[in-house]
């Protein structure tokens, strides 16, 4: 009886030191690394399973010891439920790490990167060519009624926010539009409640169509406040606002690269040499720092302004003054 009580206590010891060393192989193999020198990326259906996956990895040799794997997935069976995306296998992460990744949807993110100063064309031609992003059709009527703008736009143009967005694989295009147009909708609005009082724009679209102006016309931070100053200045006096960027827009396809004497007498809504007041529309996408500075121009007397040459520019209160400016900046070259 001795030896029957002892031979089944030797059988669970070994039972017990059995079972703890496959959970330790399974527990190790789960929690070693991919075998990979560098991030890939690892594309899953809605067709695939857990042990498909596991078996294509190994026969990639990515990684090891397969079967331990599946008995892994079998202790936390959570982590089976995998979900179909794009995701990205990083150079350390773990076997765990890539099915928590899998079970919990947490895809592989892109980014693009939509630069203030640039057109909606210029916007929609890069989204609708950006790698996993699904490209639109939507004509700029139909793209109008889907964010249904807060204020009086007719246009596409100014009315997203630039900034870099994040977005997963088969995202829309209309989803990175969406999210910078609601993003430019909240800015505006908190922007709106802090202006300067008494400027000579009654609504936020018409700030937004002034700031766009003033994006095109200084890349440099310090001066936008100072160039809206000035713009404010002119509307104040009824004078036109005389800015180039606006005579190119209207433009269009037919700007070559240079502006003509006979371009800044022709009659179109946006010249701003022939029209008074603002052009019906913004001219690009503007920056937060362009919004901010329209709404809260640098007091001054100024009236013109001309580059130096450098990315600044020259500020004047009289012709004259301007004049002498032009003469000393523009008219040497």
């Amino acid at each position: 009886m001795n030896i029957l009580i002892k031979v089944i206590a030797a059988l669970s010891l070994l039972i017990v030191v059995g079972v703890s060393a496959l959970v330790y192989s399974v527990n190790s193999a789960f929690h070693k690394p991919l075998l990979i020198g560098h991030s890939q990326v690892l594309t899953v259906d809605s067709s695939m399973y857990a042990n498909g996956i596991i078996e294509d990895l190994s026969e990639r040799s990515i990684l090891r010891s397969p079967l331990l794997i599946k008995l892994a997935l079998k202790m936390e069976p959570e982590m089976s439920q995998i979900k179909a995306g794009t995701y990205e296998l990083k150079f350390g992460m773990s076997v765990r790490d890539l099915f928590f990744n899998l079970s919990n949807g947490k895809e592989m993110t892109f980014m693009v990167q939509l630069i203030e100063g640039l057109t909606w064309k210029d916007w929609l031609e890069q989204l609708n060519s950006t790698a996993n992003l699904i490209p639109s059709t939507l004509t700029d009527e139909q793209w109008l009624a889907l964010l249904e703008p807060s204020f009086e736009a007719t246009s596409m143009e100014g009315m997203l926010l630039p900034d870099t967005y994040q977005y997963t694989a088969g995202s829309k295009v209309e989803d990175i539009v969406n999210r910078a147009h609601l993003a430019l909708t909240e800015f505006l609005q908190t922007e709106w409640q802090m202006r300067e009082l008494d400027l000579p724009y009654n609504t936020p679209y018409e700030a937004l169509i002034l700031a766009s102006i003033v994006e095109k016309e200084t890349g440099l931070a310090s001066e936008r406040s100072r160039i809206a100053g000035v713009f404010v200045n002119r509307l104040r006096l009824n004078m036109r606002l005389q800015t180039d960027p606006t005579v190119i827009y209207g433009m269009g396809d037919k700007f070559d690269g240079n502006i003509r004497r006979k371009d800044l007498k022709q009659a179109t809504p946006y010249n701003t040499y022939v029209i008074k007041g603002l052009p019906p529309t913004p001219i690009s996408m503007m920056s937060k720092l362009a919004i901010t500075a329209t709404l809260n121009p640098m007091v001054t007397d100024e009236l013109y302004f001309v580059s130096k040459g450098d990315g600044s520019h020259q500020f004047s209160v009289t012709l004259d003054q301007h004049n002498k400016a032009v003469r000393k900046y523009q008219l040497k070259k």
